[in-house]
């Protein structure tokens, strides 16, 4: 049975579930295809896949109705951030009340967004959610595009998104080329349990050999942290028995947060930069990792796929408002070129401050000392640097954007 669609999402995940979302209030009908949807249930320990949502994200999940799930599940405000070097007598502290805000981001789990955006799908009345289901090929024509599915169903849509992640089966299908680096180290992720309360803050180490991110959770002593490393590193750290691994982590940590415990499992996974030669092609657009993928460092990724999410629905509205063909390239061009825009300029920032931070030289830490030393005092340096990735600044799509 065939069935006819504007708009196929292929991934429901965070990103493609927040494309369909932010088109509800159209008469577009929108298909969204998933492999495998999340256990509904939450256990009392936080998943260890988190993000650091900015303003932006927030208010792009409030707009297309998906905070509220989101609160009503589990999430952690955050209010200060400490930044510093291992054996540095420099460091940085970015304070919410010094800029005029209630808080500096959330930490949420990528399961509690998924399900709080599921929430708003399954109601939904031009959207059809199409799970577990997968793609097993696509033609396309002059007009549409056929998409077979694994079940032996078939879509029509008239423009298909690649919602579906870094290794993404429609960007690989199609053969777009890829621009790619191994960063040379892998994210080790866990939750930690702390001796001292966090407080509200997230904090990060800068280590010769990768960052270390501890960032809030709900509970005042348990984080989820992030570990930037060697590869080998890595997988030593995952294997280790537990007291070791205890002691190891805190003294990463230069003692921060007292004795910290490892809480429930730790996984590690490569860490590449990836950056699609083209964002849409006829019929094709690619948002999220499908399109990019940056380092973790600065906790931007899943914000960079939220904006692509608002962004493809606000120039798709356009179009279909103006009764252009919301499938041709040439009409997905201003979308391809704000977002690779963006993307490579958060890409060239992350890979400035991995490159800034790596290695032991003495001069260069010295200018690495200075430059933390004179940002954190200077006015409105560290204000301005905040107010970016907060997502206050720069080219945002209207759902990200504060009311006037």
């Amino acid at each position: 049975m065939m069935q006819s669609v504007d708009i196929a999402i292929i991934g429901g995940g965070m990103v493609g579930l927040t494309l369909a979302a932010a088109l509800a209030d159209t008469e577009l009908r929108i298909a969204v295809i998933e492999g495998k949807l999340p256990e509904p249930e939450l256990a009392p320990l936080p998943d260890i896949r988190v993000s650091a949502l900015s303003r932006a994200s927030e208010r792009i999940l409030r707009r297309v109705g998906a905070w509220q799930g989101i609160e009503q599940r589990r999430s952690a405000p955050y209010h200060s951030m400490r930044v510093w070097e291992q054996d540095s007598f420099a460091s940085i502290d970015f304070d919410a009340a010094k800029l005029a805000q209630r808080d500096l981001g959330h930490i949420v789990e990528n399961r509690v967004i998924q399900l709080a955006l599921l929430d708003q799908i399954r109601q939904q009345e031009n959207a059809i959610l199409l799970a577990p289901e997968r793609c097993s090929n696509v033609v396309f024509g002059e007009s549409e595009a056929w998409l077979s599915l694994e079940s032996g169903k078939a879509i029509t849509a008239k423009l298909v998104v690649g919602a579906d992640g870094a290794n993404s089966w429609l960007r690989n299908h199609l053969d777009i080329p890829l621009t790619h680096r191994d960063y040379g180290h892998s994210a080790l992720v866990a939750n930690i349990r702390t001796a001292d309360e966090h407080k509200q803050t997230a904090r990060q180490i800068f280590r010769p050999e990768g960052p270390l991110a501890f960032l809030p959770l709900s509970e005042p002593d348990l984080c989820s942290i992030v570990w930037s490393i060697d590869p080998v590193k890595a997988d030593e750290l995952v294997a280790m028995p537990e007291v070791e691994f205890n002691k190891a982590v805190t003294a990463a940590f230069d003692n921060q947060l007292g004795l910290c415990k490892v809480e429930g499992e730790r996984q590690a996974f490569p860490l590449k930069m990836r950056y699609a030669q083209d964002f849409v092609r006829e019929r094709v657009a690619l948002v999220g990792d499908a399109a990019h993928t940056i380092h973790p460092l600065a906790g931007q990724g899943v914000n960079l796929g939220l904006l692509d999410a608002a962004s493809l629905a606000q120039e798709v509205k356009q179009l279909w408002l103006e009764n252009q063909d919301i499938g041709l390239k040439r009409n997905l061009r201003s979308y391809e070129r704000w977002r690779k825009a963006e993307a490579a300029k958060m890409i060239a920032a992350m890979q400035g401050f991995k490159d800034l931070f790596a290695g032991q030289n003495p001069a260069k830490k010295l200018f690495r000392d200075i430059g933390m030393t004179m940002a954190n005092h200077l006015p409105g340096v560290k204000d301005e640097f905040m107010r970016k990735a907060l997502g206050l600044t720069g080219h945002l799509p209207e759902l990200a954007k504060a009311k006037k």
